[in-house]
């Protein structure tokens, strides 16, 4: 407790990013007391926030007290103010977020992840390409990850939070200024591995999401997501050996890793399951993202891990599969058939 009071006494905590997760962070930090810095890229969208108290696109049922919240559409500044920097936008849009930031503008400041996906072109998690454009040291870097859906945070819907960080009891510090009455949080110091694990989910979910539209049942989804978890183990394994972790100390039926996973497959909120069963049913990509008009991390996360892959060598089937259903052009259907055949 006393951690949680000397953090709600002196850090500054700043957001980068206004999608849903974003919002649902922003939810989480200012119900906990604490008056945020909140990097809004369009200046119209914050004059509508401050009038109406509420995100004009996301969560519009979340309602916050904008006394607490200082906006900006200027990234430098609300990074200037904050100590604590909570970064909140889709992998895609990392690069371009970050663009105008000064070099030495994250020195000495504490960086949460909450990006789910792998920097597209790049093939880099977010901690290395903070470490290669602003020198920023792993310690100070921690991720947020599930599993959880942002609605069901913005309905105050029990949840429960990964933090992921080298030093457990600076891991432990961040992770209570965010627990709650309806957030429970979890620590641990797999931080390579939960990324990649939260890239993963989003992969299979769209895989999940391919074989709704395709009419499946419940049965073989089962039975897909089984081996996904298996898949994933191997990839986790893999990476973890890569970046010479001890993967026998993980827990990889823990919340973080197969929770996530489930939630993604499996929930309507998931939009890489919605945008995998446009898919099924025969849209296009660009037609899927053109009726969702929101990213989903597993299109461009399944190219990433194929480069990824290259490097880690384990055998992804149904990675490549999906890859190939997205990127090369395969039929989904004559694919899955193939699916069918590796299942176990």
């Amino acid at each position: 407790m006393f951690s949680y009071i000397r953090l709600m006494n002196t850090k500054r905590i700043g957001i980068i990013g206004s999608g849903s997760w974003a919002t649902a962070i922003a939810k989480i930090v200012t119900d906990n007391g604490f008056a945020i810095n909140w990097w809004v890229r369009q200046a119209n969208n914050i004059q509508y926030f401050q009038k109406r108290h509420h995100n004009p696109h996301y969560l519009r049922n979340a309602y916050f007290d904008v006394a607490n919240i200082q906006f900006s559409d200027n990234i430098s500044e609300v990074v200037k103010d904050a100590d604590i920097i909570i970064i909140a936008v889709p992998s895609i849009h990392i690069e371009m977020s970050l663009a105008t930031l000064d070099t030495n503008a994250l020195k000495g400041k504490q960086v949460i992840s909450a990006v789910k996906g792998v920097i597209p072109k790049m093939n880099l998690l977010l901690n290395q390409y903070l470490e290669q454009q602003f020198d920023f040291p792993l310690n100070d870097y921690f991720t947020l990850l599930g599993p959880s859906h942002a609605e069901e945070v913005a309905a105050e819907q029990l949840s429960y939070l990964t933090f992921s960080g080298v030093n457990t009891q600076d891991t432990q510090d961040i992770a209570i200024c965010f627990k709650n009455e309806y957030i429970n949080t979890l620590v641990n110091n797999d931080v390579f591995g939960v990324q990649y694990a939260g890239v993963a989910k989003n992969i299979y979910a769209l895989g999940a999401g391919i074989a709704h539209g395709l009419e499946y049942g419940d049965n073989f989804l089962s039975v897909f997501i089984a081996n996904a978890a298996s898949e994933m183990k191997q990839l986790l394994k893999g990476v973890m050996k890569q970046t010479e972790g001890q993967f026998e100390k993980v827990n990889y039926s823990a919340s973080v890793y197969l929770g996530d996973l489930l939630v993604t497959c499996y929930s309507l909120h998931s939009r890489n399951r919605t945008f995998g069963n446009m898919i099924g049913k025969g849209y296009s990509v660009r037609a899927a993202e053109l009726e969702m008009n929101m990213v989903a991390e597993g299109y461009n996360a399944c190219k990433c891990i194929m480069a990824i892959n290259k490097d880690i060598g384990v055998q992804l089937p149904i990675v490549t599969a999906i890859y190939q259903i997205l990127w090369e052009g395969a039929d989904p259907a004559t694919s899955f058939k193939e699916i069918e055949k590796i299942l176990v």
